[in-house]
């Protein structure tokens, strides 16, 4: 199939060049127009590495031009981290085609900002929208056009925006991540499925001293100890609490299961934190006050999570906690502003019109 990888980062690169990999034609857009020359300079090509070895492949096209990466696809994946979404929408916003899906994961909500640029662009395609609750590699680039993948995910669950078009948007992600999609409703259900603003916010807010200290700090492995993973639980619970106040069903994946050796199977399959943590790759340099888990997934994941547990009537101290804690590091009010249904138009509606609208599209 015809896919489109938005993004230049870790994500978009593993996605580019694992979609290759398995034969499908890609176009790669990134607006860094030096990057996207020394890539054409290269041949348009990756260097896949994973358990099987490496993979050279070449993509079909590398480009800084929107409406040449996206004409005619079935599939265009954006990785991006949320903070990226708003100015990606703008531009995506004028070129979406009827019967094409946008998937972002994870997104944080994001669906409902493509879903509005469209709309707001006069765009009347009937294009989808879908999010699911993490990435589906763990990778990192090991150079400009190098990128190593540790894990793809086993399970995907994915929500849908508008959910009468999840039927088609299913089939479509489905064909490019085989027998690992799993319906979970609408885009709201996909967004309180992200697993970041939940294992994130702990591990960069308790370990902030060390992170400071040492030149490189491994947060997945001596950074998730006992304590830790308590506070992760629990925070956990708040999400898993939204969703039924919101009448979304099992399974809500919980993080619990991505750390367990046995019992049921979460995103990235069994035994996926320890790989993680044995291939060396998340022992890195962290910019606290800059770095994805603070500006991504603390900031806008747990605000959003916040303002959807107002809605519902659910209290969540733990992520307000983290919000204040996360702002105080930053010199910033992460509880103004971040990402809330206000931020997002949507805080006048009740449930019921929010699922109307949810279910309909707008």
């Amino acid at each position: 199939m015809k896919i489109a990888v938005l993004g230049g980062g870790n994500g978009s690169f593993a996605a580019a060049g694992d979609f290759a990999l398995s034969g499908h034609e890609v176009r790669l857009w990134r607006r860094d127009a030096d990057q996207v020359a020394a890539h054409r300079a290269a041949d348009s090509r990756i260097l896949v590495k994973d358990h099987n070895g490496r993979h050279d492949v070449r993509l079909a096209l590398v480009t800084t031009d929107m409406s040449e990466a996206v004409d005619g696809v079935e599939l265009i994946l954006c990785p991006a981290p949320a903070f990226a979404q708003p100015d990606i929408a703008r531009l995506l916003a004028p070129h979406l085609q009827d019967g094409q899906v946008l998937f972002l994961p994870p997104a944080t909500f994001g669906s409902m900002i493509f879903a509005q640029a469209a709309h707001d662009a006069g765009n009347q395609a009937k294009a989808s929208f879908a999010e699911t609750g993490t990435l589906p590699w763990l990778t990192r680039k090991h150079g400009p056009f190098e990128v190593a993948i540790t894990i793809r995910a086993k399970r995907l669950p994915v929500g849908v925006f508008p959910l009468d078009q999840a039927p088609h948007a299913l089939e479509v992600i489905g064909r490019a991540f085989p027998d690992a999609i799993e319906p979970c409703g609408d885009a709201l259900s996909g967004a309180l499925m992200n697993a970041g603003p939940i294992i994130h916010p702990p591990l960069i807010v308790m370990n902030a001293g060390p992170i400071e200290h040492f030149e490189r700090w491994d947060i997945h492995k001596e950074g998730t100890q006992i304590a830790i993973r308590r506070v992760t639980d629990a925070l956990d619970a708040e999400r898993m609490a939204v969703r039924e106040a919101l009448g979304y069903g099992a399974p809500h994946f919980p993080l619990a299961h991505h750390y367990a050796r046995e019992g049921e199977i979460w995103m990235y399959g069994r035994g996926s934190h320890d790989r993680l943590t044995d291939s060396g790759d998340w022992r890195e340099r962290i910019v606290l006050t800059e770095h994805r888990y603070m500006r991504e997934d603390l900031r806008l994941g747990l605000s959003l999570l916040v303002s959807v547990a107002g809605l519902a009537g659910v209290s969540t101290p733990l992520a307000k906690a983290f919000l204040s804690i996360g702002g105080a590091i930053c010199g910033e009010d992460f509880a103004q502003g971040g990402r809330t249904l206000e931020t997002l138009g949507l805080d006048k509606l009740g449930k019921a019109e929010l699922q109307t609208l949810l279910r309909n599209g707008f």
